[in-house]
């Protein structure tokens, strides 16, 4: 299976995830070709707007923790990551690098988001410009009760607000579509049947612009965000994430879900969190 679709129609690049038999969960093959897919609308000047959607019910549940705590990741990387120092490495290429890359792309890009948008979903939906929510859109984030530190890029204080982005992380609970708008997580909410046809009208209008105005005024806009200290804060937040990783909390929890017989079960702990005792 092809687990990135592209299509250009006119002036518009549809980049799809089309994992969805697995809920559109990162894997390493995934990303790769995520990546190169982005590196070709980069070098077609015919596309002037990226729309980055997802097959399925659901956009992304996250990184897929089957390829992280099992056996199924390349073997460059399975190997990188037997060390801290192979695993810093892996995620900043593999996560952090890649996102940002999405971030600073030169063309205006859109999420079309539809049901499940989880943890490292999220934080993918968020390096595109504008986000498009479906009205079954969900969005969650529940990995700290997984002793992770958020995920790799820590987007939440800037999409939701500092105060909205504690209580969102601290409890994992979900954000509703509507929600996500009053909140400003995201530009629009439409029907789930109207998710394609209305981004495609937002992206069709947004490409009437010609395409040096849209750089110059989106590098604009986030070059305001990093003297905010955006940029700065998302790479403190990938060293705090990284010593997380090492501590004996988080190594304890990793042997423990590599024990267990199915996700089924990485989850059920995952509910249960860190509950004392009585």
């Amino acid at each position: 299976m092809t687990v990135v679709l592209y299509d250009v129609d006119g002036a518009v690049c549809t980049i799809t995830l089309n994992r969805p038999e697995v809920a559109n969960a990162q894997d390493t093959a995934l990303i790769d070709a995520l990546d190169a897919a982005f590196d070709r609308a980069d070098e077609d000047d015919d596309v002037r707007v990226v729309i980055l959607a997802a097959a399925g019910k659901h956009f992304s549940a996250g990184h897929d923790l089957k390829a992280l705590v099992g056996d199924v990741e390349p073997d460059q990387w399975r190997r990188m990551r037997e060390t801290a120092e192979g695993k810093f490495r892996h995620e900043q290429v593999m996560y952090y690098g890649r996102c940002e890359k999405i971030y600073r792309f030169r063309k205006p890009t859109i999420a079309a988001v539809q049901g499940s948008c989880i943890a490292a979903g999220l934080m993918l939906a968020s390096m595109c410009d504008l986000i498009v929510a479906a009205d079954d859109a969900v969005f969650q984030n529940p990995v700290l009760r997984m002793t992770g530190a958020g995920v790799e890029l820590l987007v939440e204080p800037w999409e939701l607000g500092p105060r909205k982005a504690k209580e969102f992380l601290l409890t994992g609970d979900k954000i509703d579509a509507q929600e996500a708008w009053r909140l400003g997580l995201v530009n629009r909410v439409v029907p789930r049947a109207d998710l394609a046809t209305a981004t495609r009208e937002l992206a069709d209008k947004i490409a009437l612009v010609p395409p040096a105005t849209a750089q110059v005024v989106k590098d604009s806009i986030n070059h305001a965000m990093d003297l905010q200290g955006k940029a700065d804060s998302w790479k403190y937040h990938f060293m705090a994430h990284h010593w997380m990783h090492n501590t004996s909390t988080a190594l304890t929890a990793l042997e423990e879900r590599k024990s267990r017989k199915n996700m089924k079960e990485v989850f059920a702990d995952r509910d249960r969190g860190d509950a004392p005792g009585p």
